[in-house]
């Protein structure tokens, strides 16, 4: 079994998503007493969350390079970073650091086209729905047609995100709110949705929607411990 590098505190609620479905898939898959060998490095999220809303990226990238490079010395033989909205720096990542970066984009964008969609909806921050390094991604590499909300649902799924769901509240009003947004979605023509923050399927699970539901911390650990044991 290969180690696996998690960059996590992004938030630490997500976070902890992550190491239980690593550690999970693995006893799943191998039996016995196994689990994932992995490390993790947490950074503080309080300082992360306001660089972001300063627009100051260039500060991010660089504290997010150094704590790659962190993982990478630790042993990790492949870095996996635990939030979607970090991957807006990923590029300068990888050419920082030797071991491969699992992006979460690429993991998403082979379940999507693994249940034959081509028309997809986007939820999460801001930073991840209105830029392009997510979608483009998914529509260069997997050719989805990815759809987003009208920008009073993209702020009302931002405001959950970093005043509910981070801070660990689950709000049964929040879940009526985004089971409406993604009924909006699929009127537009969405087969299926992206749940593209990681905290979210905290919130929103397949149960609650009907068209198809990925939970992007699942798929991007499970994409994880494949590689892990291959």
């Amino acid at each position: 079994m290969k180690t696996i590098g998690l960059l996590g505190g992004m938030s630490w609620e997500s976070s902890l998503e992550y190491y239980r479905i690593l550690n999970e898939t693995v006893k799943a898959r191998l039996g016995g007493f196994h689990s994932a060998d992995c490390l993790m490095y947490s950074v503080d999220f309080d300082e992360v969350e306001a660089l972001q809303h300063q627009d100051k990226w260039d500060e991010l990238t660089e504290m997010m390079i150094d704590a790659a490079q962190r993982i990478e010395a630790g042993g990790a033989e492949i870095l996996v970073i635990c939030t979607n909205t970090m991957h807006k720096m990923a590029p300068e990542m990888q050419a920082a650091i030797q071991i491969p970066l699992l992006h979460i984009a690429d993991a998403a964008g082979e379940a999507i086209k693994a249940q034959g969609l081509q028309t997809v909806g986007l939820l999460g921050t801001k930073f991840t729905m209105e830029g392009d390094f997510y979608r483009k991604r998914l529509s260069e590499r997997f050719g989805l047609n990815v759809l987003i909300p009208e920008e009073a649902d993209r702020e009302r799924v931002h405001n959950t995100i970093y005043g509910e769901l981070v801070k660990g509240v689950i709000n049964p009003e929040s879940r009526r709110a985004f089971q409406d947004i993604i009924k909006k979605l699929e009127a537009k023509g969405a087969q299926g949705v992206i749940l593209g923050c990681t905290e979210i399927p905290l919130l929103v699970k397949q149960a609650d929607v009907a068209i198809p539901v990925f939970d992007t911390s699942r798929i991007h650990a499970e994409a994880a411990v494949d590689w892990a044991l291959t």
